[in-house]
C-alpha cells in the first residue's frame, strides 16, 4: 500500500520549534530490529575486525572493517584484503554489476517479520538506500539504479511495509543522507575525518537530492521512525525549500507518531544512538537506543560464523543490558542476496523468541536501578512500581546485595530454583537462555 502527498503548512522557523515528547508506542519499545540489504549482499564479504568502537586506529578499521555493507569502499583500497578478494574473485567487475546479480529469488517478507514479532520486535527498519547509492524503491532521480528496475526488480521497500504493517509492526526506513558515492563519488575512506567531513557532501543540490528522496518516502510509506545516517549536507541544514527543517516538520505532520534519531550532525534527534560499542556518551541521555548485528558486520558477511554471531542467550543479555541502563536495542540482520536469514541469525532470534515470550512484559516501561545491586556471575535488575525483576544466567550463585524495597523472601521463578537466607538469594539457574526471577514490592 502506498500514501498519496499530503500538503503541510510550515511554520517551525527553528529547531526548537520541532521539539515534542516521544510517542508513547517507542518509549516503550524494548526492542527493534534493523535489516541491511542490498547490492552489497552479493559479494558478502568482510574481515572479522572485531566490533566498532575497539579499533582506535581508524585507517586500520577502514582497511580492514567488519562491515560487508561497505564493500564499495574497502574494495577501493589499495591492497586491502578486500580488494585482493574482489580481483581474485571477480577481476574487473565493477561494483553495480553485483545489482544486475541480486535477484532476491527466496525472498518472502513475511517470514522475516513473523520472527521479528515472535521475537518480541515492536519496530522493524529497513535500509532503502545505504551509502552505495543504490535505493530499494523506484526513488526519485534514479533513474534505473534501484531493485524495481534492475536486480531484484521489486519494490522492496513497498512489500517490507506492507508485511510489517499486516504483523501490527510499527515500519521503519534507514536512508544514508550523510554519503552517497555514486551521485558524490569521493576516494575511500580511510580516517575518520574523511568520513566526518573531508569525503562527505555538503552542497546545496546532494541536500535537494536527500531531501527529495526522503520526502518520498515519508509521503508513501508513513514510516514510524525516520532513521538516518553519518550527517545531513551542511548546506541543507536549515528551514528553506529543501532544508532539514522542512523535512522534519514534514514528517511530524504526516506521521505524528513518528520519531527520527540523532545522525543529523547534532541539530536535531528524538533519540540517541550507540552503535555497538561506538558512541557509547549517547547512553547517557534520556533516550537512547543502541545498534548493532547480530555478527560483527550489518550486511550480510559470509566470513562469519559462530564466533563471530551472538547465540540466543548472549542475544538476550545483550537487549536486557541494554534495557536495564535504560535504552532499547536494535537488532540488525543480513540477509544472504536471495533473502534468506542464516541459519546463525534465525537462531539467535529464535533464542530472543523463546526469552521474550514470557518475558517481554518485564522489559517494558521498566527503569534504571538506582542503589547497590552486586552478584557473582551475569545479572541485571529490571525496575517496576510493584515489582522487582533479576534476570540471571547460569553463571550466578549468589546475589549479595538486592534492590532495597521489594520482599525477596517471596522471589519466584518459572527456570530458576531460589532461595533466600540472610538478605542474599541463592540461585540455581539453568544453562542457556537467561532465567527471570521477580519479587513484589514489599
Amino acid at each position: 500500500m502506498e500514501f498519496a502527498p499530503t500538503e503541510v503548512n510550515y511554520k517551525a522557523k527553528s529547531w526548537s520549534d520541532l521539539e515534542r515528547p516521544v510517542p508513547r508506542w517507542y518509549v516503550e519499545s524494548p526492542l527493534g530490529f534493523f535489516v541491511h540489504w542490498g547490492a552489497y549482499s552479493v559479494p558478502g564479504w568482510a574481515e572479522d575486525h572485531g566490533e566498532l568502537g575497539t579499533e582506535s586506529d581508524w585507517t586500520e578499521w577502514f582497511t580492514h572493517n567488519s562491515y560487508a555493507e561497505w564493500y564499495y569502499n574497502t574494495m577501493r583500497i589499495d591492497d586491502s584484503p578486500a580488494q585482493v578478494r574482489h580481483r581474485d574473485l571477480y577481476g574487473a567487475l565493477e561494483y553495480d554489476s553485483f545489482l544486475d546479480m541480486w535477484d532476491a529469488s527466496d525472498w518472502d517478507p513475511r517470514s522475516w517479520v513473523d520472527l521479528f514479532k515472535r521475537a518480541g520486535g515492536d519496530y522493524a527498519v529497513l535500509t532503502t538506500k545505504h551509502h552505495d547509492g543504490i535505493t530499494l524503491w523506484d526513488a526519485p532521480e534514479t533513474g534505473t539504479r534501484n531493485t524495481v528496475m534492475r536486480g531484484p526488480r521489486r519494490n522492496i521497500v513497498a512489500d517490507f511495509c506492507d508485511a510489517v504493517r499486516e504483523a501490527g509492526v510499527h515500519v521503519g526506513l534507514y536512508y544514508s543522507g550523510g554519503l552517497d558515492w555514486h551521485y558524490r563519488p569521493f576516494p575511500p575512506i580511510l580516517t575518520q575525518e574523511q568520513c566526518e567531513n573531508t569525503y562527505r557532501p555538503r552542497d546545496a543540490e546532494y541536500a535537494r537530492y536527500a531531501f527529495v528522496q526522503s520526502r518520498d518516502l515519508i509521503d508513501r510509506y508513513r514510516p514510524d521512525v525516520f532513521w538516518n545516517d553519518i550527517d545531513w549536507p551542511d548546506e541543507g541544514k536549515n528551514f528553506g525549500e529543501f532544508g532539514l527543517g522542512r523535512l522534519m516538520e514534514h514528517f511530524y505532520s504526516v506521521c505524528p507518531e513518528g520519531v527520527t534519531n540523532d545522525r543529523y550532525g547534532g541539530v536535531h534527534a528524538d533519540f540517541l544512538t550507540s552503535e555497538y560499542q561506538h558512541f557509547s556518551e549517547s547512553e547517557d541521555a534520556a533516550m537512547w537506543e543502541n545498534c548493532r548485528g547480530v555478527g560483527l558486520s550489518f550486511g550480510f558477511n559470509r566470513n562469519e560464523g559462530a564466533d563471530q554471531y551472538l547465540d540466543g542467550p548472549s542475544a538476550v543479555r545483550h537487549l536486557v543490558d541494554v534495557v536495564a541502563k535504560g535504552g532499547r536495542l536494535l537488532l540488525n540482520v543480513g540477509p544472504r542476496a536471495d533473502g534468506r536469514l542464516p541459519d546463525e541469525q534465525r537462531a539467535a532470534l529464535e533464542g530472543l523468541a523463546e526469552f521474550m515470550g514470557p518475558h517481554k512484559e518485564e522489559l517494558v516501561g521498566s527503569r534504571v536501578l538506582r542503589g547497590a545491586f552486586a552478584s557473582d556471575g551475569w545479572a541485571r535488575a529490571l525496575i517496576h512500581d510493584d515489582h522487582a525483576a533479576l534476570v540471571v544466567d547460569e553463571t550466578v550463585n549468589v546475589i549479595r546485595h538486592l534492590p532495597e524495597g521489594y520482599d525477596w523472601s517471596r522471589a519466584s521463578s518459572r527456570e530458576a530454583q531460589v532461595t533466600c537466607e540472610g538478605g542474599r538469594l541463592l540461585i540455581k539457574a539453568r544453562p542457556g537462555i537467561p532465567a527471570v526471577i521477580c519479587a513484589p514490592r514489599s
